[in-house]
């Protein structure tokens, strides 16, 4: 089967999703449309493809005992100069993006890995693009709000086009909570439960 390209991610539901990646093209940023718009979990991430059964069980046991948790979106950051990337910041939610990152590399599991940077939980709206135009990304959403309630987080594969697909979807609690995950791929996976 050989070696796929991984990625764990939270989806940021619509109709904020699809606001953002907007956003992004318009910033410039070629990597806009291949990349839903998410708060990462796991990093791209090498494994062998015949791994994925036992990922996916990994998964689907760190979602079984989780419970949907509240998110919100405020105003922007970035990693500059250290790396090239503004964001719209996590205020809410980030200590339950914490612990899921960390079971999902857990050293019992199998998508071990260190990080390049210490994990702070973002929603990226501009990466490696000119500067004015990450002053830009930085200025114009520097008021930028949204809230939803988070049921799930869910398994990628980017593709040999370089684009970023779901190719499973992971709920919270043994019954499943509220699905907070757009469709992805044109497929529907639920109604998101927004806050206003």
């Amino acid at each position: 089967m050989g070696t796929v390209t991984l990625g764990v991610s939270i989806a940021v539901p619509e109709p904020y999703g699809s606001l953002l990646q907007e956003r992004r093209a318009s910033f410039g940023d070629p990597a806009a449309y291949g990349i839903p718009t998410h708060v990462t979990l796991l990093p791209p991430t090498e494994a062998e493809g015949a791994d994925l059964p036992a990922i996916e069980a990994h998964l689907d046991g760190i979602a079984a005992a989780g419970r949907p948790f509240p998110m919100r979106l405020s105003g922007t950051g970035t990693f500059r100069p250290l790396s090239p990337v503004v964001f719209v910041q996590v205020v809410e939610g980030a200590s339950a993006c914490s612990w899921l990152q960390k079971r999902v590399r857990e050293a019992s599991g199998p998508l071990v890995r260190e990080l390049q940077f210490p994990y702070h939980p973002h929603v990226t709206v501009a990466h490696g693009i000119a500067e004015e135009a990450m002053d830009r990304a930085y200025e114009e959403l520097s008021s930028y709000e949204a809230a939803w309630t988070c049921g799930s987080f869910g398994l990628y594969e980017q593709g040999a086009d370089s684009v970023w697909r779901q190719i499973n979807e992971f709920p919270f609690g043994a019954g499943g909570g509220p699905t907070a995950v757009p469709a992805q791929g044109g497929r529907p996976v639920g109604r998101p439960t927004l806050r206003p």
